[in-house]
């Protein structure tokens, strides 16, 4: 049986430093409910109270690592799982034990975070499996429309849910989009200039309006080409017009598709179909943590 993959080893080292930073922005001096509640050592149940797929472990862990609580997850918390949650069926995933006071400043960073993680994961999720429903064989891709400070989240979560995460960050692929043709002068000229410092490691992408344009992206060595803003009919003819003529060319169409109208881009010529929208608006799935009081 093959091994699921752990997310989770792809995170970085100094996402330690992102949630501290979480933490403190949530807690930039004196914590009176802290006051109030003191520290003795209590536990706290985190339950999943809205349907959706479960994401966002690890970033719970880093949250209450970092205030020295300790996370003892069921064996109902597997990532990328869908859960019928509801207010009248909610689901125990977690206790965490540590001084109550620090239970509590992590309360709301951990249950942002996951809540929106799973969110992520759960739009990922119902777009994924509607493709592979219909037979298609490409990749449902999300965008570089993340939040600040919270893109490795968001990230995350396209991943858990089955989606692939497109481009990372400015440094991982070239996306050469319509102001970089406007300021190079030409399709050509862009691309030209990119591969020069590209090299071998990164592929260039372009973003295209028209046929023609995609026709001159590939000709000058683009890797992908992006049917922007297509109507899906002329999406189809054209994106198989270029597979004939540049057959190792990925194809990606975007450009306002969501989960509703998705179905009708999608076609074997098309190689990759991206959705701002799913991390850009998506719902966030209920959760809450609550300490459990002493007998």
């Amino acid at each position: 049986m093959k091994e699921e993959a752990n997310y989770a080893n792809l995170l970085p080292a100094h996402v330690k430093e992102t949630v501290a930073q979480w933490i403190a922005d949530d807690m930039p001096s004196f914590d009176v409910g802290g006051l109030v509640v003191g520290n003795d050592i209590m536990s706290a149940q985190l339950w999943m109270k809205s349907p959706g797929v479960f994401a966002g472990k690890p970033f719970v862990n880093l949250v209450f690592e970092h205030l020295q609580c300790e996370v003892e997850w069921t064996e109902l918390a597997k990532e990328g799982t869908f859960m019928d949650a509801s207010s009248s069926n909610k689901i125990l995933l977690a206790t965490v034990r540590g001084p109550v006071n620090a239970l509590l400043q992590g309360e709301r960073t951990a249950l942002n975070t996951i809540s929106r993680c799973s969110g992520v994961a759960t739009s990922s999720k119902v777009a994924v499996t509607q493709a592979t429903d219909i037979g298609w064989n490409g990749m449902v891709a999300g965008t570089r429309k993340t939040t600040p400070g919270f893109r490795i989240v968001e990230k995350y979560g396209l991943l858990i849910g089955g989606a692939a995460t497109h481009r990372l960050d400015l440094s991982q692929m070239v996306m050469l989009k319509d102001n970089h043709i406007w300021a190079a002068g030409s399709i050509t000229n862009a691309v030209k200039l990119a591969k020069t410092a590209a090299g071998f490691s990164q592929k260039i992408e372009v973003e295209c309006q028209s046929l023609e344009e995609a026709q001159e992206a590939a000709a000058a060595g683009a890797d992908v080409v992006m049917l922007d803003n297509f109507e899906p009919e002329q999406l189809k003819l054209d994106a198989k017009s270029l597979k004939s003529q540049f057959p190792y060319l990925l194809i990606e169409a975007s450009g306002g598709i969501t989960v509703d109208t998705m179905n009708q881009y999608l076609n074997d010529s098309v190689d990759i179909i991206s959705q701002g929208k799913l991390t850009q608006g998506y719902p966030a799935i209920d959760y809450s943590l609550k300490i459990v009081p002493k007998k």
